[in-house]
């Protein structure tokens, strides 16, 4: 027999032997935009997707985690995970506003009591009705809610104690319409910049201002460009644990359990790192050298009045009042 029958009779053979792991293995593209260091929410977590996932699939799935933005800014990346080229992403609601706006309904100021309020609205009957929706009118499917921080204002001119001394401002936004509602009922004028872009945008001065939570003010070092913070917490802004739904229908049960697992890990991991920098903002930012500001009930009660009817409204007209309806009865049901 010539050795070149005999090469391709062993091969025959170990191809019967393989493990059925190994042939049917599936590779899942995970993004997130955080840079991959343990510190940050978005990564330990999607480490903790990656181990939970690859174990409990007894490696049938292989996790490639793609930190930092290398899929592209927020409109590339949605648009992989509708197509189909990026299996999975977490993704700030700016971002998944641009392949489905109704996300933006979570864009309405003054929403929660505290996070336990909230998450308890992203874990009940709200979320999975939200994700049929999103799943029928994109493919994409919401698997988890997890904290983007609440959101607070900062700035480079002057501190910020009630709505009027925002007249004026320049203040960067995530794309999304909700959040330029908000800006604007506050008196002050909105800009669009991608995350990405905004470190410098800040430095350059294109924009006086921006809000975003303690992690991204953190993760980014946006406390080199802005003196004044206030914990004004206008908007609990999340990231959307997002996955292609025909890569998520084609898993096997099993396999469709142990992503479901290892999102809920990574969700829980998210929200505790987020949560307890949350908790405490005043200490941290001014650690890095901020001035902090915390309104009282009273101003916050004026920047709730100025900011939630307007955008309240707007999301109406412009998402859908069936979107906003199902969400505040939400937050009503889940109050305690």
């Amino acid at each position: 027999m010539k050795l070149s029958t005999l090469f391709a009779a062993a091969m025959a053979a170990l191809a019967l032997t393989a493990p059925l792991s190994a042939l049917a293995q599936k590779t899942l593209k995970y993004a997130h935009f955080q840079p991959a260091k343990e510190d940050q929410p978005k990564h330990a977590g999607a480490l903790a997707f990656k181990e939970h996932v690859e174990k409990a699939t007894n490696g049938s799935i292989k996790v490639e985690i793609y930190p930092a933005g290398q899929f592209g800014k927020d409109q590339p990346t949605m648009e992989g995970v509708k197509l189909g080229t990026l299996e999975m992403a977490v993704a700030h609601d700016g971002a998944i506003a641009t392949v489905h706006k109704p996300i933006g309904v979570l864009g309405v100021p003054f929403l929660f009591d505290n996070h336990e309020h909230a998450w308890r609205v992203y874990d009940s009957a709200w979320r999975d009705g939200f994700s049929g929706d999103m799943v029928r009118k994109t493919g994409i499917r919401l698997l988890g809610v997890a904290d983007n921080g609440v959101r607070h204002f900062t700035n480079s001119l002057r501190p910020i104690q009630t709505p009027a001394d925002m007249k004026g401002m320049k203040i960067r936004i995530q794309p999304s319409p909700v959040f330029k509602a908000l800006v604007e009922s506050l008196g002050a004028s909105p800009s669009a910049i991608p995350w990405a872009e905004l470190p410098t945008a800040l430095q350059q001065k294109v924009v006086d201002g921006q809000e975003n939570g303690v992690t991204n003010i953190l993760a980014a070092s946006l406390f080199q460009h802005q003196k004044y913070a206030t914990l004004n917490g206008h908007v609990w802004s999340i990231h959307g644990y997002v996955i292609n739904d025909r890569f998520y229908q084609g898993l096997t049960a099993a396999e469709r359990k142990a992503v479901d697992e290892g999102t809920a890990k990574a969700v829980a991991i998210h929200r505790k790192m987020t949560s307890d920098q949350d908790k405490n903002a005043k200490t941290i930012l001014e650690k890095v050298g901020m001035q902090v500001y915390v309104p009282t009930a009273a101003q916050i009660g004026e920047f709730r009045r100025l900011a939630q009817p307007p955008v309240r409204q707007w999301a109406e007209a412009e998402i859908g009042k069936a979107y906003v309806d199902d969400l505040f009865k939400a937050i009503d049901a889940t109050k305690r």
